[in-house]
């Protein structure tokens, strides 16, 4: 006896795989938006692995205004773009990045429809790992000014 969450599809139907096949892309890629599970993957070796850096390349086709509509937090096409550098997949994995990037981005949640906030001017750019050094190349990559 199935239930309804778990019917299997006949495996020659192509619309029921490529629906298959769209939800679980759908699902991973909003997965990206949570900074926790990018710290993850990154400490876990995976972010290592070419066929990885490869999907996440593929993955780039969400951006595309007829796949970004079933996006609800943009901040996973932010994500994905930060992915696609190799600086910052080595530095998601140390905790002030993770911690850096999670503040950053409750910050942006706080604020994004906060008046007071529209039109004040942007902070200079700050390194987490290092707050002395503003500009930095590390600090560059991690651009939340998109968020």
């Amino acid at each position: 006896m199935s239930t309804p969450a778990l019917q299997i599809h006949e495996p020659n139907d192509p619309r029921a795989a490529n629906r298959a096949r769209f939800e679980l892309e759908l699902e991973f890629v909003q997965a990206l938006a949570n900074p926790f599970y990018l710290h993850s993957l990154g400490q876990q070796g995976i972010l290592d692995q070419p066929a990885f850096i490869n999907f996440l390349e593929y993955l780039q086709y969400w951006k595309d205004k007829d796949y970004a509509r079933f996006i609800h937090y943009p901040h996973a096409l932010h994500h994905l773009d930060l992915l696609q550098h190799a600086q910052f997949r080595a530095e998601i994995r140390k905790d002030e990045w993770r911690e850096y990037l999670n503040q950053k981005q409750f910050d942006h949640w706080r604020t994004w429809r906060d008046p007071k906030y529209l039109n004040a001017p942007k902070p200079v750019k700050e390194d987490p790992v290092n707050p002395d050094a503003i500009g930095n190349e590390s600090s560059t990559i991690l651009n939340t000014s998109g968020l």
